[in-house]
């Protein structure tokens, strides 16, 4: 084919023609659709696997970043660490259990601790349960032989049984098979029950595992074994670590204008005034040295609003005066911690635990350092106070529940709310009182009255003992000076009552004489207490005192601070917290009253020297173990075992019958007119605990209702003489009363 000759270029037929040689044509639009396929381009002839690749990754990457994706994976993570970390948990529980890890363990802790004597305690423990152990192992070991011995003849005597049975009833139904007859019965019920078993023991097996993975489960639960970025996290506010930074910017917004001021000059970003922080407990420690200008109260009175910009609550920040002149040391809390009950006490879960009153310190809870809080009772008076129902009494009561465990420890107890807190002290206690009338607080008076005549004993033998050269050791391992405990619950009851002594004048008339109760210098209660603070320590005779909502009313100054250990639980006011606890305590960062009342029960800050204290601090804040009433009788119930058989006195009713005339009588032995003074002194001699507490007008009512009133002698000169106790009459009483007896019968 032959191609047409080219044209003149400058040759133009027409407009339209001249158009469409220089506009491209548009394309036709087809209603059908086009089934040739396009050239591909250079570009889209690449090979698209590059292409692919980043689109999987990147389908990849959002499948595994997704909220579904990683919410699956942490509840897969979280579950599996819990059983995983559970078995560890039961495993660990089940070694130590068998073994002696958990006495090498405490004996290490004691060791670190300093007490020697706890830890040759836990050795002589683990010896102790590694013998038993083996005495175990090789009583089974012998056993194996019995038990196969005995299993052959408990089989043979079963078949001699139902041989027996079968002849029987073969002679009854004269049938010869019969003799077999209940031993194929027996064979019939065993393969019965095998069957049963094999049909059952997949079930049985399938709901074992559920319940071991169940347990498993659970143990890992409580003890947190899931990884903490797979933990689901709660609503409360993240616990924020406590670092440099944070407390220099808490410090800085605290509203103290001359610390934000020179926080701001400090070149180094006020690092210089921090110490290193360290861990204690369940929460870190830190001392802050304040520029100058700059006072510890300053920093202290404003405890909320820097716990708050350290974010804390207010209880989980506690503040102190070091020894460092403008120092404050901070204790703050891991989030919640503090909310966290710190387990049972030793008393409940070592049943061999035992006491020592002299060497030995009562386990009574943990500081807020998370260390094991012991307390010496060894010649100290104390002191628990606080408001009301805020386990006062349960945090006395753990301590003597410990030191009854020393049965050289008599404890003599009034108890003047009187709901039973401390009956489980009946049959420990020589004395117990329970009640909260005037009544029982004139019993309580007695008793600490007969604690200072037990006292001014002791003084007098020490005197002579002294003289013949007995040692101070000596003369406190003497049985005579065994340790005396005056327990009053509930002081408070003591100090405002209106109890009055009365007795009757040798007229006749009623008259009153000092008050028991009150917080004045002429109550007997409030003197009798002074006495025991002034001079009991030095002979083993201490006093014990629990108290509500101390003021100077219901807690005599002289008397709060006689004691040598002082414990507050929460405080409404500062002013009560100085009189619980002392001002310099207070001074020092001491804060009872900023416990919070319902939520820190138990919680005591004690001050004294009979409890572990930081250097130059003269308080610590315990966390009280608490013990109810049931395990505390379980624990009282121990004591008793390990002590010789106690009568205890009540209130309510006499300790046994008592005849006082035929009492008299022998008192007056021989004489026929003996001073009452002097009856009353060899009745006492004779019947301590009868009369122990017994006064002159005592023995003249008893006397008076008898029928033989003391009488006063005539002098040479006619005048009154001394009042004294008649023989004659007082056998005229009993005659007398004798002859009546005889008549009623008759």
């Amino acid at each position: 084919m032959t191609e047409p000759a080219a044209e003149p270029m400058g040759t133009v037929h027409n407009l339209d023609e001249h158009r469409a040689t220089r506009t491209p044509a548009a394309p036709a639009v087809s209603l059908t659709k086009d089934t040739t396929t396009p050239a591909p381009s250079a570009v889209d002839a690449a090979p698209p696997s590059s292409s692919r690749a980043r689109r999987a990754v990147r389908r990849a990457h959002a499948l595994a970043t997704h909220d579904r994706t990683r919410s699956t994976v942490g509840f897969v993570v979280r579950h599996g660490g819990y059983f995983v970390g559970g078995a560890g948990v039961v495993a660990k529980r089940g070694w130590e259990g068998r073994t002696t890890a958990v006495h090498h363990r405490m004996r290490a802790m004691a060791l670190a601790a300093g007490d020697h004597q706890a830890a040759a305690e836990w050795q002589d423990r683990a010896d102790r349960f590694r013998r038993e152990r083996h005495e175990r192992r090789i009583e089974l070991v012998h056993k194996v032989p019995t038990m196969a011995k005995s299993a052959a003849i408990g089989t043979a005597a079963a078949e001699g049984v139902l041989l027996l049975v079968g002849i029987c009833m073969a002679i009854h139904d004269r049938e010869l098979h019969d003799v077999v007859a209940p031993t194929l019965a027996a064979i019939d019920a065993v393969r019965a029950l095998c069957w049963f078993v094999g049909i059952a023991w997949g079930p049985a097996l399938g709901l074992a595992l559920v319940a071991c993975l169940s347990h498993l489960w659970r143990a890992g639960h409580k003890a947190e074994t899931a990884p903490a970025w797979a933990r689901p996290t709660s609503e409360t506010v993240d616990d924020v670590p406590i670092t440099p930074s944070i407390v220099v910017k808490a410090l800085s917004d605290l509203g103290v204008p001359s610390l934000k001021k020179a926080i701001k000059e400090m070149a180094d970003g006020a690092a210089g005034m921090l110490g290193p922080i360290r861990l204690a407990g369940c929460g870190v420690e830190v001392d802050v040295t304040l520029p100058s200008g700059v006072s510890t109260e300053e920093v202290l009175g404003k405890r909320r609003k820097l716990a708050e910009n350290l974010n804390r609550h207010e209880h989980e920040l506690h503040m102190t005066i070091p020894p460092a002149p403008r120092t404050v040391r901070m204790w703050i809390a891991d989030s919640g911690a503090l909310d966290q009950p710190i387990g049972p006490s030793p008393l409940v879960i070592d049943e061999d635990l035992t006491a020592d009153m002299r060497k030995g310190r009562a386990p009574w809870g943990q500081d807020l350092r998370g260390d094991v809080a012991l307390i010496s009772l060894w010649q100290r008076h104390m002191l628990i106070t606080g408001l009301s129902n805020q386990g006062k009494t349960a945090s006395l009561r753990a301590l003597a529940l410990w030191l009854a465990f020393d049965a050289r420890v008599e404890f003599r107890l009034a108890d003047l709310k009187g709901v039973g807190d401390w009956q489980m002290f009946d049959g420990i206690a020589t004395t117990l009182i329970q009640g909260p009338t005037d009544e029982h607080v004139m019993e309580a008076t007695h008793m600490v009255e007969g604690g200072v005549e037990e006292m001014m004993r002791r003084i007098d033998l020490m005197r002579e003992l002294t003289a013949k050269g007995w040692s101070q050791d000596k003369i406190m391992a003497d049985l005579r000076f065994n340790p005396l405990v005056l327990v009053v619950d509930e002081a408070q009851v003591a100090y405002g009552s209106g109890a009055v002594e009365t007795f009757v004048s040798d007229s006749g008339a009623v008259r009153k004489g000092a008050p028991y109760g009150g917080s004045k210098n002429d109550s007997r209660y409030f003197q009798a207490v002074k006495k025991v603070h002034d001079q009991g320590r030095a002979v083993n005779v201490t006093i014990w005192e629990g108290t509500q909502d101390p003021t100077n009313e219901n807690l005599p100054k002289r008397s709060r601070e006689g004691n040598h250990i002082r414990a507050s639980l929460v405080l409404g006011t500062e002013s009560q917290a100085r009189m619980a606890v002392g001002d310099s305590a207070v001074d020092a960062g001491a804060a009872p009253h900023k416990l919070r009342q319902g939520l820190d029960k138990g919680t005591l800050v004690v001050a004294g020297d009979g409890i572990k204290l930081a250097p130059g601090q003269p308080s610590v804040t315990v966390r009280t173990h608490f013990i109810n009433i049931e395990p505390a009788k379980e624990i009282a119930a121990r004591a008793k075992a390990r002590r010789a058989g106690v009568e205890t006195q009540t209130a309510d009713e006499p300790a046994e019958d008592v005849d006082h005339l035929v009492n008299v009588l022998d008192a007056l032995g021989d004489g026929k007119r003996i001073q009452t003074q002097e009856v009353l002194r060899r009745l006492i001699s004779k019947h301590p605990k009868t009369y122990g507490d017994w006064e002159l007008h005592d023995l003249s009512g008893v006397l008076r209702k008898a029928g033989a009133e003391p009488k006063s002698t005539r002098a040479d000169n006619g005048k009154s003489g001394v009042i004294c106790v008649s023989r004659a009459r007082i056998e005229a009483a009993i005659e007398g009363r004798e002859e009546a007896a005889e008549r009623d019968a008759g």
